[in-house]
């Protein structure tokens, strides 16, 4: 993955028609490898509990890590027992470990941290998806669905259901990799299970989805905590008006800064690359001023933040009717994808 989104990636313009040949030939690869599992030439691993995967088909941040916590709040609700696992991109690590909310993100992953902190769930992470469910079958047998984090792509492991989460901003010209965002084409959204797409699924989604039901989403967050004191609350709206820093390493940071705008704070954008591995240097800035990070980054900066950093911890708010309907789908299984 990039540790940033070029900027043609936005537009069909001279540099993106440039590199449609490798586009074209990037598409090839991706067509081939699907049709290979599909067809049994390539082995698929099923597990003996039932696979949920939450992914989407472009690069960058779509809102994956708060819909698995949501997903999660539900299964557990509804009487499972849910395993997280992920490939714990941006971890040191190579093998398959098991992580809970004390583990090292440098050596972890961001995102698997934060998971097993939002969610309580078990985590398990590894780049052999199979091998990593299977350890945290092992750890957990009681784990009764296994939850696939950014796991679209991954056809290693067979999964019973797929939730593809889109945020149109991200999709940009809507060209393949390297010409464009797409780690495959939009018309693999049509063969889905569920589309969770941030704010009112536009026509342009619906239609390439067809007859898949398509969620929308919002981001939700009304207070901060104190990064090196999470028991200390502070109400956004307290600072309307202020100026704030805001630092952001994830896929899509405007959408971290048009957050805090919106609820009136006048905001200093300090955007990093996806999965930033933060030092203290990258904070030390504007001694005394507020400087507001996303939960994935405090992860990674609790032990070094100064004491004027906040966290803003967000949830996903999905319209209704997608619960009952990954609950029913859940109940009844399909064929492997």
């Amino acid at each position: 993955m990039p540790a940033s989104r070029p900027g043609f990636w936005q537009s069909r313009s001279l540099p993106a028609f440039s590199l449609l040949p490798l586009a074209a030939s990037f598409g090839a690869i991706v067509a081939m490898r699907r049709a290979l599992y599909r067809s049994g030439l390539l082995r698929s691993c099923r597990l003996p509990v039932p696979v949920i995967v939450v992914g989407n088909i472009a690069v960058g941040g779509s809102g994956k890590t708060p819909v698995v916590a949501w997903l999660a709040d539900l299964l557990r609700s509804a009487g499972h027992v849910p395993g997280i696992v992920s490939r714990g991109y941006g971890g040191r690590n190579r093998a398959e470990i098991m992580v809970d909310a004390a583990s090292d993100p440098g050596r972890c992953g961001d995102e698997p941290v934060l998971l097993a902190r939002m969610t309580g769930c078990p985590v398990a992470v590894g780049r052999d998806r199979p091998r990593a469910a299977r350890l945290l079958l092992a750890h957990v047998p009681s784990c009764s669905v296994i939850i696939a984090d950014d796991g679209l792509q991954h056809y290693r492991l067979q999964r019973d259901i797929e939730i593809a989460v889109v945020d149109e901003a991200v999709l940009g010209n809507g060209w393949l990799l390297p010409a464009g965002p797409l780690r495959e084409p939009l018309n693999r959204l049509g063969s889905v299970d569920v589309l969770i797409v941030h704010g009112r699924p536009p026509d342009r989604l619906c239609a390439l989805a067809g007859a898949v039901p398509a969620f929308g989403m919002r981001l939700e967050g009304a207070e901060l905590q104190r990064l090196g004191d999470p028991g200390e609350r502070l109400v956004l709206d307290a600072l309307g008006g202020q100026r704030v820093h805001a630092v952001a390493g994830i896929g899509h940071p405007e959408r971290f800064f048009d957050q805090l705008r919106a609820a009136g704070l006048q905001v200093v954008p300090h955007p990093f690359p996806d999965h930033h591995p933060f030092t203290a240097s990258d904070l030390d800035f504007a001694p005394g001023e507020t400087k507001i990070l996303t939960a994935k980054d405090a992860v990674k900066c609790a032990s070094f933040a100064p004491a004027d950093c906040w966290v803003l911890p967000v949830t996903a708010r999905i319209e209704p009717g997608a619960e009952p309907f990954i609950l029913e789908k859940l109940a009844h299984g399909r064929p492997p994808a």
